[in-house]
């Protein structure tokens, strides 16, 4: 690639912008490019041309659809673009000005000229410095030891935030958000720090896998809140933890939240296309249950999509998968139990409809209910069981059956809130008792009348500890 010219610079008032500067730290490309259009009049086609990409790429990458990842990418933007290496985590580029140290006086005759080369470590001694003397050579290998041997984390370290990791995915099925965002936030906040400190390449990984966990969890948090934007920042940080890490269990769960997020969002389409890209990728999920998971995301998402028949298809290989499945690396929300494969599963037979597959939604949902009461209570999940609940109401009105539904949302009304995706699901029972032919009837309209009355009030709320 051609070097680029001085004429590319970037203004030295956007490379210091905080914005600018965290944008690139994160290493999120399409804020970047969307500051280098604002700023800097770079626009997607010529930011294409200077880093080597499709302009069809550039779009999906500014539209959020698209992560960039590879080293040599990113590498090719820093070039491209003229962005400091430091600024994206990278080395001095070759086109960046030298430093200009000062230059400290000192006599010749008691210190030799530097090297033309630094050592790669801060206080070793240059290949030059007393080169005749073996000892000085064991004195460098010796240095090089200590310095490959420090490490800011030990056995514990990591052994304890893995024991975090594991109690908070357990309590997150259980446990009101409110309590469980502070100490994700904290745990993160651990982790990071130790990040940048120094570690063996493998602590280091490890740091990376238990960080990706936890930004899952937060990511789950602000989807639960409605707050998409929030869980999609978090999710693309977990896909660059797997991918530092190469954890393969930690990238495909986070295709599968991908897939949830556009699912609530309404984007079914994309929905089916990430947990089929999640499951087909060929790199590895993991021995868990995390394909019957993708399998079952996409089932239900190609079934609200309309594909009846790849819905009804992919949901027989998620039972299949769930037959072959191994223990979860984590419990709780990154789990995938049999409840929860059993209510997605009624949920996807209700959208494709009809009589016999509305009496199997039934007993799908009904099955649901059945594990998730039986289970214990610690990994009782209120949102899932709600979503059951909810499916067999819209199954028994699907049937002509008011007052079955209204008894099914009996046991969901006493909830003191709901997650966002529960109230997108009750809103859309409301607008089908509005419809024919229940709109006339009184049964409806008083079910109408009490899902906007438990619609409207404060459902999970922001944790209340912190300011609005």
């Amino acid at each position: 690639m051609p070097e680029p010219s001085r004429s590319k610079e970037l203004p030295v008032s956007l490379l210091t912008d905080p914005v600018m500067i965290e944008a690139c730290r994160a290493r999120d490309f399409g804020r970047v490019f969307q500051l280098l259009k604002a700023r800097a009049g770079i626009y997607p086609s010529m930011i294409a041309r200077r880093c080597d990409l499709t302009p069809s790429r550039v779009g999906e990458v500014i539209a959020g659809r698209r992560q960039l990842l590879h080293m040599d990418v990113i590498e090719r933007i820093s070039d491209g673009l003229r962005i400091p290496g430091h600024m994206l985590g990278l080395a001095r580029r070759s086109w960046e000005t030298p430093p200009n140290p000062t230059v400290m006086p000192r006599e010749p005759a008691e210190e030799p000229a530097p090297s033309a080369v630094e050592p790669p470590i801060a206080g070793l001694p240059g290949a030059d410095e007393d080169a005749r003397s073996p000892a000085a050579d064991t004195e460098l290998s010796a240095r090089l030891a200590r310095h490959a041997a420090e490490t800011n984390v030990n056995t514990l370290v990591l052994e304890q935030f893995d024991a975090d990791v594991d109690r908070l995915a357990r309590d997150f099925v259980s446990r009101p958000l409110p309590l469980l965002i502070p100490e994700i936030r904290t745990a993160q906040g651990g982790v990071f720090q130790l990040l940048g400190g120094r570690q063996h390449p493998s602590q280091t990984r490890h740091l990376y896998v238990i960080a990706g966990w936890l930004s899952g969890l937060a990511a789950h948090a602000s989807l639960d809140l409605g707050d998409r934007s929030a869980a999609t920042t978090h999710v693309r940080t977990v896909v660059q933890c797997a991918e530092i890490s190469e954890h393969s269990p930690l990238r495909a769960w986070a295709r599968s939240f991908q897939s949830l997020a556009a699912y609530w969002a309404g984007d079914y389409r994309r929905a089916g296309d990430l947990a089929q890209a999640g499951h087909s990728e060929g790199r590895g999920t993991g021995t868990g249950t995390i394909k019957a998971r993708l399998l079952s995301l996409e089932a239900r998402a190609r079934a609200a999509e309309g594909d009846n028949h790849s819905a009804l298809r992919v949901l027989a290989l998620a039972h299949e998968a769930r037959g072959d499945a191994g223990p979860d690396e984590l419990p709780g929300v990154f789990s995938f139990p049999e409840a929860k494969q059993w209510a997605y599963a009624g949920t996807t037979l209700l959208a494709v409809g009809g009589d016999k597959q509305i009496r199997h939604a039934i007993s799908a949902s009904n099955r649901a209910v059945e594990l998730y009461q039986a289970g214990p209570e610690g990994d009782r999940s209120p949102g899932d069981l709600q979503a059951a609940h909810l499916d067999l109401a819209t199954a028994y009105l699907a049937s002509g059956d008011v007052e079955g539904a209204g008894a099914k949302l009996s046991e969901v009304f006493g909830a003191e809130g709901y997650t966002a995706s529960i109230t997108i699901r009750l809103r859309n029972l409301a607008a089908l008792l509005g419809s024919e032919p229940y709109r006339g009837a009184q049964s409806a309209v008083d079910l109408r009348a009490h899902i906007h009355e438990v619609t409207v009030r404060p459902a999970l709320a922001s944790n209340p500890t912190e300011p609005r």
